[in-house]
């Protein structure tokens, strides 16, 4: 009985270390996780606030900040047992070196990802489209993803890699887009008057700028008619009401005014007596083919 006491005695302290040991290291541990959600969840609203802080880059400092300390933390908690720090980070730097040898498509990610927040090609809320063939609203840029909404609400979500390495077309960096409309107009009708007419729609309509000015002009000459460019510029958030509006606005307002959208005609000869024969239905190929036949026969 003695022996047992003693040895208790003995190994008391021991245990009251271990067990003050184990206290402080997850008083530790816990105020390190909570610092590291507080100090993320100020810099997310910080980032949010300021209107000169891109959003785009809010997700990635996020993480950058949280893990950072709660790294610190970690390695607080083992130098608390003992464990010699320096020699755990040269261990972790080694197997750093071999993960990273294995998982250099992760790598790749991350290294395109802090090209994409540097360079900013890309931020979010600007619509873009990739030479890959995706497209849509971007949402976020992260440590290994990019993430886009689709005009139609999907959610796509792509490796950084693949958005670095593809042709990027933003329609909303600038804040101006340029719209062209092409019109046909037929031969016979007083081009003068549907020039006219155009240039009234387009100056009477409050979401094209003036500045540039609206062009209409002669563009291009068809076999069933002129094409009559119209050409406005409008701000980048209201282009598709424009080009939408102005689509429906001109083909009503011509047939209104009594200009008729071209319709392709051809014109089949006899070769043996150079006349032309009676002129069939307009778009019926059947009666073109009949025609063709009488005339060879």
């Amino acid at each position: 009985m003695e022996d047992a006491v003693r040895e208790f005695n003995a190994w008391a302290p021991r245990l009251m270390d271990m067990g003050i040991n184990l206290l402080v290291a997850l008083l530790i541990l816990i105020a390190g996780w909570w610092i590291s959600s507080l100090l993320g969840g100020w810099v997310r609203r910080a980032a949010t606030r300021s209107s000169k802080i891109d959003r785009t880059i809010v997700p990635m400092f996020y993480s950058t900040v949280v893990w950072a300390v709660r790294i610190f933390t970690v390695i607080a908690v083992l130098a608390r047992f003992g464990v010699q720090t320096a020699s755990l980070i040269a261990v972790l730097g080694a197997a750093g070196l071999a993960v990273g040898l294995a998982l250099q498509g992760t790598l790749q990610n991350i290294a395109a990802g802090i090209m994409l927040l540097m360079l900013r090609p890309i931020r979010a809320g600007e619509y873009v489209a990739l030479s890959s063939g995706a497209d849509g609203t971007v949402e976020e840029v992260g440590l290994f993803l990019t993430r886009l909404v689709q005009g139609d609400g999907i959610h796509l979500t792509l490796p950084n890699s693949t958005v670095w390495n593809a042709t990027i077309t933003n329609y909303s960096r600038n804040k101006t887009r340029r719209l062209d409309i092409p019109v046909p107009v037929r031969y016979g009708d007083d081009l003068e008057q549907v020039l006219a007419k155009l240039t009234e729609i387009v100056n009477g309509r409050e979401d094209a700028l003036k500045d540039p000015a609206p062009q209409v002009k002669v563009f291009e000459y068809k076999e069933n008619g002129v094409i009559v460019n119209v050409r406005v510029w409008a701000e980048a958030s209201k282009y598709w009401d424009l080009r939408w509006g102005l689509y429906q606005q001109i083909r009503t307002s011509l047939e209104a005014a009594g200009f008729q959208p071209p319709i392709p005609l051809r014109e089949i000869q006899n070769p043996r007596t150079g006349a032309a024969p009676a002129a069939p239905a307009l778009g019926a190929k059947d009666s073109g083919k009949n025609v063709s036949d009488d005339a060879a026969t």
